[in-house]
């Protein structure tokens, strides 16, 4: 990318940011990003993977112990459900997973901000908050799987809501979506996108975390980056916006190893970002990569880097922060 039109967005993100300081208490996206705290995802990640949760199997109770973890954060943060009746989950019957033995009814976990000037433009926030549960008595934490993208997203959500009360609410919707049966087969990103709470032709992009408090053993000598995939495959304006944003906002480094069209690991296919890029949807999946104790009993709370997870999360709520202010909406240029 040429650096004169990185510059060029450079510059428009710094003006819009000296815009948002026109506000009611005065604050900055700057100040809204540095509410979202090492001691707050700690707190939420230490509860969100204990052992009590029970690897938050689909479908079971430890997973529906997690669903009401999700639920009761955003009614304290007086954060609405996206519907009018005031429920935040989205039902999914148990003949939806056919691929379980014996498959149980689950629940996709929304919660909604509106926008203050395109209400009708959505950006949804994804993360799967459902993992593999226990197994030979052991129970598979799944702190960094996806533990670490579910309480980002919830960090994100506070620091947007905070934003709304002081009056520097976005000026576009954003759909906080926690969805279920990822490790089983993207069922639950699969399920909304085929039965949307709104419809696909408003979803401006879809930002999707999965995995991002843990290091990549090939990155231990430079471990301050994110890796991001699928970023320019629908959308370049996307991917210049992403990476201007990073340049003003983060010192991490944006490795695109994974985004490769021959990457062997196909990861692009493998988390839930997927289900929206089948529709045309802008996406960008923000991944640590694999590590020593991925699908492990040893993916555990005390494992993750705290700093390390609050910098990416930062990142996202930036990107999120541009793209749900920015004049025009970003849109798909490519098929």
């Amino acid at each position: 990318m040429k650096y004169s039109l990185l510059l060029g967005l450079s510059l428009l993100i710094t003006s819009c940011n000296t815009a948002q300081t026109n506000s009611k208490k005065n604050l900055t996206r700057i100040d809204y990003s540095n509410t979202i705290t090492v001691e707050d995802l700690k707190n939420h990640l230490y509860t969100f993977s204990d052992d009590k949760m029970e690897g938050r199997m689909t479908g079971e109770k430890g997973q529906k112990m997690a669903a009401e973890y999700l639920q009761n954060f955003y009614k304290a943060n007086g954060i609405t459900a996206p519907n009018n009746d005031g429920d935040y989950y989205q039902e999914i019957p148990a003949e939806y997973f056919g691929r379980m033995d014996e498959p149980k009814p689950s629940e996709n976990v929304v919660a909604f901000i509106k926008g203050s000037e395109k209400p009708d433009e959505v950006i949804v926030l994804s993360a799967h908050y459902d993992h593999v549960g226990t197994r030979d008595g052991k129970v598979y934490n799944g702190a960094d799987d996806d533990g670490s993208g579910t309480v980002g997203m919830l960090e994100i959500a506070e620091a947007f809501q905070k934003a709304v009360k002081d009056g520097n609410g976005p000026k576009r919707s954003i759909l906080f979506l926690h969805v279920t049966g990822e490790e089983i087969g993207l069922y639950g990103s699969k399920y909304y996108t085929e039965n949307p709470i709104f419809p696909l032709e408003n979803t401006v992009c879809n930002l999707n975390t999965d995995m991002i408090g843990r290091i990549d053993p090939a990155k231990k000598e430079n471990p301050n980056y994110i890796y991001l995939i699928g970023s320019d495959k629908l959308s370049q304006e996307l991917h210049d916006v992403s990476a201007a944003v990073a340049q003003e906002y983060s010192d991490l480094e944006l490795d695109y190893k994974f985004n490769a069209e021959d990457d062997p690991n196909r990861f692009y296919y493998r988390s839930d970002h997927y289900n929206f890029a089948k529709n045309n949807i802008p996406v960008i999946f923000y991944f640590n990569g694999v590590h020593e104790d991925y699908h492990k009993p040893t993916d555990t709370p005390d494992k993750i880097e705290y700093e390390l997870l609050q910098k990416r999360t930062q990142l996202i709520f930036q990107t999120t922060w541009e793209v749900a202010n920015r004049e025009g909406r970003i849109r798909a240029d490519k098929l």
